[in-house]
C-alpha cells in the first residue's frame, strides 16, 4: 500500500519520453534539410542570363516574329506556287515504275513533306499537284484556302488556329485540285506545312492554273479565282 508509483503509469511515461526524443530528432533532420537547400544555387532565367536554345525567356514571342525572322530561322526560299518553301522530308523508299496507275506510273517516292510561309506578297498562286496533299498550321495568320475540286464542286476554307470557329489546324487537298490561298488575319504570314503523297516529283506534278480557263470551267468561283491572291 506504500507504493506511490503504478506499474501501468510506467508505459505512458516511456511514451512520452520517446516521443519527445523522435520530435528532436525530425527537427534536427528537416532543418539540415532546409539549410543544403538554401545552399544549393537556383537557375535564374532572365535576358541576360544564358539559356537553352529552347527555352530563352530573352527571345521574342511567337506572336511578334516578322515573317522575316520566320524565313531566315528555318532557310526559306522563293517557291514558283507557294511562297517562301523548304523541303524537309523525302523517303527513302521508291514506289517502282508501274507501281501506281497514271500520273505515277513511272514511280514516285512514297512521300514528301516541306515548310512554306506565305506573306501578302507572296500568296499561293493557282495551281494543283497530282497528289494527295495535307496542310498543317503552325504559326502566323490563318490563310483562306479556296478550292476548285476534278467533280465540278468549289470550297472555301480557313487553316488556322481557331478550332473553336471552324479553322482547320489540318485539311486535306486530293490530289488533282486546283486551289489558292490568301493571307487572312493582322500578323501578315502565315507558318504551315504540307504532307505528300506519293512524293512531289515538281517537274510532272505541279501545274499551273489558267484563271481565265478556271473561271469559265467554275463560274460560281470565277471572281475568287481572278482576285483571291489578294488578302483579306
Amino acid at each position: 500500500m506504500a507504493k506511490t508509483c503504478h506499474p501501468e503509469n510506467t508505459a505512458p511515461i516511456g511514451r512520452r519520453k520517446f516521443m519527445e526524443t523522435a520530435s528532436l530528432v525530425v527537427a534536427a533532420i528537416v532543418s539540415a534539410r532546409a539549410a543544403k537547400a538554401e545552399t544549393v544555387a537556383q537557375p535564374v532565367l532572365s535576358a541576360e542570363t544564358p539559356a537553352t536554345p529552347l527555352v530563352n525567356p530573352g527571345k521574342p514571342m511567337t506572336s511578334d516574329l516578322t515573317a522575316a525572322q520566320v524565313r531566315e530561322a528555318l532557310q526559306l526560299e522563293p517557291n514558283q506556287t507557294c511562297g517562301f518553301v523548304r523541303n524537309t522530308y523525302k523517303s527513302k523508299l521508291d514506289i517502282a515504275p508501274g507501281g501506281l496507275p497514271a500520273p505515277f506510273a513511272q514511280g514516285r517516292p512514297l512521300g514528301t513533306a516541306l515548310f512554306f510561309m506565305l506573306t501578302p506578297e507572296a500568296p499561293v498562286k493557282l495551281h494543283r499537284i497530282m497528289n494527295d496533299q495535307l496542310y498543317h498550321y503552325y504559326l502566323g495568320d490563318p490563310i483562306e484556302l479556296r478550292l476548285m475540286y476534278e467533280s465540278g464542286a468549289t470550297e472555301r476554307m480557313v487553316v488556322g488556329p481557331d478550332i473553336l470557329s471552324g479553322q482547320r489546324v489540318q485539311f486535306f487537298i486530293p490530289g488533282g485540285t486546283f486551289h489558292t490561298a490568301r493571307i487572312a488575319g493582322e500578323r501578315r504570314w502565315f507558318l504551315g506545312g504540307s504532307t505528300e503523297w506519293p512524293g512531289v516529283d515538281p517537274a510532272r506534278d505541279v501545274e499551273l492554273g489558267d484563271p481565265e480557263k478556271l473561271a469559265a470551267e467554275y463560274p460560281e468561283a470565277a471572281e475568287d479565282i481572278r482576285t483571291f491572291p489578294e488578302p483579306t
